[in-house]
């Protein structure tokens, strides 16, 4: 666990939150910008101002935003670049930024027009991240556990989890200097406002899904 949890000199706990509340802050301002028509391309070249306006200092992972259809493609899998931003359509938006020298990493849904199915899709992934969260608060689950809990919820409600993610460190930039892997491979319970849960579920037919992401250890943040 301390190898797995190892951070630099210069880790500050609370640049950490300052990273976090920042890149929430970015992902917001991205969502004001979404709209009718808009492709994935447009839409990450429009978030650059955004980041430019919070002072970011550099990416630490690729701007991912995925639309429609495309939000059931998994992390590394390639985007359908004909997909734009439909009515009644869904798109999730995943930041990695760094801020002070430290790793922001935050995720969510969200839907335009009316679209019933979509946002009960949007409301599970959040639901589901706080039911995986109060598990590790209350039972100090490991992060193997955690995702095991997290895949039989998913079912429970309807949804198919995706498998490949399995969460991972955060820290002072670059994290993986020191130590990092999975948080569904740890072996013990992760600390406090260092690991990652990523949430990714889709509908068990239909092709749109959902993705939440954030910090474990600290207080949600309401969409």
């Amino acid at each position: 666990m301390t190898d797995r949890e190892a951070v630099g000199t210069r880790f500050d706990p609370v640049r950490m939150q300052h990273a976090r509340a920042q890149t929430w802050a970015a992902l917001h301002g991205i969502r004001e910008r979404m709209r009718v028509g808009i492709g994935e391309d447009e839409a990450r070249h429009e978030a650059l101002d955004v980041f430019r306006g919070l002072g970011m200092e550099r990416l630490w992972h690729p701007v991912i935003i995925r639309i429609g259809a495309n939000t059931t493609k998994t992390y590394r899998q390639r985007s359908d670049p004909n997909v734009r931003l439909a009515e009644n359509d869904s798109y999730f938006i995943d930041l990695g930024l760094v801020f002070d020298g430290h790793e922001g990493d935050v995720g969510d849904t969200f839907v335009v027009g009316h679209a019933p199915e979509r946002q009960a899709c949007a409301d599970a992934a959040r639901t589901l991240f706080d039911e995986v969260a109060r598990a590790w608060r209350s039972d100090g689950l490991s992060g193997k556990a955690l995702y095991d809990f997290a895949s039989e919820r998913a079912q429970a409600m309807g949804w198919r989890f995706n498998h490949a993610i399995k969460g991972h460190r955060l820290g002072d930039f670059p994290h993986s200097v020191h130590k990092g892997g999975d948080l569904g491979t740890l072996d013990g319970a992760p600390s406090p406002g260092l690991w990652v849960l990523e949430i990714q579920i889709a509908h068990p037919s239909e092709p749109f899904g959902a993705f939440y992401e954030d910090l474990l250890g600290v207080e949600h943040l309401a969409p």
